[in-house]
């Protein structure tokens, strides 16, 4: 088993600097998904384009994972994100247009304060 990456800590600058590309990566996962979505609407579970289906959903999801985990930013949700600042989280969910809130590293998303 290879050994974890090194934790990449971000100044609210470096993070409000990474978060154009977190953007553009999710919104084109997003429209992705949810056109992929769309044509399983009202299909049967049984039907084997439902599978295919399902397995392409997962396929979206888990690119995009990989995609934001290697610049460095942790993933905590669908379309979820965390900016590591040695203190906590500076946090953004899709669709915000920009980063505005932050947590501690124990309260998770119910927890986030704005940042002032």
């Amino acid at each position: 088993m290879s050994p974890s990456p090194p934790r990449q800590i971000f100044t609210l600058h470096e993070a409000h600097e990474l978060l154009p590309t977190v953007r553009r990566l999710t919104a084109d996962a997003v429209e992705r998904f949810e056109a992929i979505s769309s044509r399983l609407q009202g299909l049967d579970a049984a039907e084997p384009l439902h599978a295919t289906l399902v397995a392409e959903l997962q396929d979206v999801a888990a690119v995009w994972v990989a995609k934001i985990r290697a610049l460095g930013v942790e993933v905590k949700g669908l379309w979820l994100v965390d900016f590591d600042n040695g203190d906590g989280y500076y946090c953004w969910a899709h669709p915000e247009p920009a980063i505005t809130h932050y947590h501690g590293y124990e309260d998770g998303f119910a927890g986030r304060m704005k940042i002032v």
